[in-house]
């Protein structure tokens, strides 16, 4: 059976991790661990984490320093984690019902595929349902030069020998590491799968990176384009890289959306079943 690691950077986030580690230790499954890496909260975080006790949390481990910050924190819990699938679950998000049935048994029918990725719900502070976000099949086109990512770190899963074969997050980004990170695995030939599956929850709130800090994860996202796309690889001169680049910027949004659109994921939610359980 196929062990599962989740790791969960965590800074004052003590409203919301109450569900974190409960949409973990509610899953059921019968072979999983979750790591918290706590960057020395000072809010409720830790009360809560030392009353999480007793044989339904043993498969809790947390730990509360100082840390370099989010993407640190990520990358010390991953080399903490014994699972043959590791996921990264920040202290504001949840997984849903079934999440991890899902992933073992797509991981265990794909043993070529190194990373599986799934659709989620935004909610909001109050963990109110908002939308669903489906997304479309992976698409080196749209993920390499769109500026929003394709594949959304809350409902993705990676194979342990990712991360063996020497593969991290760089801990000089705080807000795109996730976008950086899938680039050099895509440019590495490792392989993706997306599947047709609400995996999680992601909260949107006043004080979360997506709300609060949006300009800068741009910016780290179309830093990390210039750098890592096959065109910016591929294309020596300047002034023809530049006109690539935003060529490709605007037919890749238009390749999403297009496809969402044939595929009716800008339906109202009603029509979506987004309640039906995950199978």
């Amino acid at each position: 059976m196929i062990k599962i690691s989740v790791v969960t950077p965590s800074l004052n986030q003590g409203s919301f991790l109450k569900e974190t580690l409960e949409s973990v230790r509610s899953q059921g499954y019968a072979n999983m661990e979750q790591l918290v890496l706590d960057g020395g909260s000072t809010d409720g975080s830790l009360d809560l984490l030392r009353s999480s006790s007793g044989p339904e949390w043993q498969h809790l481990h947390w730990v509360s320093e100082p840390d370099g910050g989010c993407t640190q924190a990520l990358n010390k819990g991953i080399r903490l984690a014994t699972g043959d699938v590791v996921g990264w679950l920040n202290s504001d998000d949840r997984y849903r019902p079934g999440c991890f049935e899902t992933v073992a048994k797509i991981f265990e029918q794909n043993p070529d595929i190194d990373v599986v990725y799934g659709d989620f719900n935004f909610i909001d502070e109050r963990g109110t349902h908002l939308r669903v976000r489906r997304e479309i099949e992976f698409s080196r086109l749209v993920f390499f030069y769109h500026h929003i990512s394709s594949i959304p770190s809350t409902s993705t899963f990676f194979r342990r020998r990712i991360f063996d074969e020497g593969h991290y997050f760089d801990e000089s980004l705080q807000f795109a590491m996730d976008y950086e990170f899938f680039v050099r695995l895509i440019n590495k030939g490792y392989r993706f799968k997306h599947i047709h599956a609400l995996l999680a929850d992601f909260r949107l709130h006043p004080d979360s990176k997506t709300c609060a800090t949006g300009a800068r994860q741009l910016a780290e996202t179309r830093m990390t384009m210039r750098k890592y796309s096959p065109i910016a690889l591929g294309v020596r001169n300047k002034t023809l890289r530049a006109f690539c680049l935003g060529v490709m910027q605007v037919v890749a949004p238009i390749a999403r959306y297009t496809e969402k659109l044939l595929r009716g994921y800008y339906l109202p939610d009603r029509f979506i079943a987004r309640e039906r359980p995950i199978r």
